[in-house]
């Protein structure tokens, strides 16, 4: 088990060159003071930062370096030269350096070297083009953790909404067939557990959107409600999670409704998305549950067509930040109370004492 220290940076890989990614963690940068920002390095080519920005670097060669500079520059791990950046223009040799910056970013987190990882926003059309052969940096990082992609949960989550799809990239006429009542509990299961381990909730709520309008109403607008939510609802709340029937999805993500759950688990991509982008486009967070390493990031992608004119807002950058810091202090409260409560348990047991506590 990785043991994480508090001096421990934060490791960013900077995404494509050519994308709005080395301007939004130099910003991020610029306001490292006013938002309290924990310590971070960012993984990339330095030289490709100066096509962005023209404030102060300083190239590091060991994560545990960037705090001595951070008060002063902007650490970078300089991997190598990627050849000239056009901001705007997404190139191969970029591509390649995007690929390899997220790839060590994640070594770093996996070794303990970095407390957490935050990913900028690539190209998978450019990444696949040079041999990226996921469906997007997730699933990359969750087989580099050795965690089945299926047990990577994507969770975007904003100030007062978090929302996890069962189903992420796929046509929305190709759900049905891919929904059923395993997936169902899989999904709600792992972002009950998220919660705990990661925003530190002792018994999270989760609300379940329905599929259909109106929740399938009593099964005259669908029946999946009924034939697969429910029964996947009833089997988890035996095993003590604290889940919603399924609800009409147009009424519950409004300012009353919100404050009654801690995460909603939505059908498909975009009714989880559309809410939570609408509310909180500049500041919401991708977080990837069920890794053994903490990983963010922004909830936006390269915006190519933005990029060198410094108009990015860093907003969700600076939350990714935030939220990759916070959630390693509830991982390390979250272990310390399993490690107390085993501990109690077998004094108990040794003491003749059984059952839990």
């Amino acid at each position: 088990m990785i043991t994480v220290l508090p001096q421990m940076p934060i490791a960013i890989s900077a995404g494509d060159p050519a994308g709005i990614g080395p301007e939004i963690i130099a910003k991020a940068w610029l306001q490292r003071k006013a938002q309290a920002l924990p310590v971070f390095f960012a993984v990339g080519d330095s030289n490709s930062f100066a096509a962005h920005w023209d404030g102060p670097v300083r190239r590091i060669d060991d994560p545990a370096d960037a705090a001595q500079h951070f008060d002063e520059a902007l650490p970078i791990f300089h991997m190598h030269d990627c050849g000239a950046v056009t901001p705007g223009t997404p190139t191969a040799e970029g591509a390649r350096c995007a690929f390899q910056s997220l790839e060590l970013a994640v070594g770093f987190a996996r070794a303990g070297s970095a407390a957490a990882m935050v990913t900028g926003p690539v190209s998978k059309t450019q990444l696949y083009s040079v041999g990226f052969t996921h469906p997007g940096q997730t699933e990359f990082i969750a087989e580099r953790c050795g965690v089945a992609k299926n047990n990577a949960i994507m969770m975007l989550a904003g100030p007062d909404l978090r929302v996890v799809p069962m189903t992420t990239h796929i046509a929305l006429s190709d759900i049905g067939s891919h929904l059923d009542s395993r997936l169902i509990r899989q999904r709600i299961r792992a972002t009950a557990k998220g919660l705990m381990r990661d925003f530190g909730m002792e018994n999270p709520r989760i609300a379940v959107a329905g599929l259909n309008p109106h929740a399938g109403e009593n099964g005259a607008m669908g029946h999946e409600e009924m034939e697969l939510f429910l029964p996947a609802i009833e089997q988890l709340r035996g095993e003590g999670f604290n889940v919603t029937d399924p609800l009409p999805a147009d009424t519950m993500f409004h300012t009353e409704a919100r404050a009654e759950y801690d995460a909603a688990v939505c059908g498909y991509h975009d009714q989880a998305l559309i809410p939570l982008k609408t509310l909180y486009f500049h500041e919401a967070v991708n977080m990837t549950l069920g890794l053994p390493i903490v990983r963010t990031s922004p909830d936006h992608g390269t915006a190519f067509g933005i990029a060198g004119r410094n108009i990015a807002n860093p907003g969700s950058m600076i939350a990714a930040i935030k939220m990759a810091r916070d959630s390693v202090k509830h991982r390390k409260a979250f272990a310390a109370k399993k490690v107390a409560t085993a501990a109690a348990e077998a004094k108990m047991e040794s003491a003749g004492l059984h059952g839990p506590i």
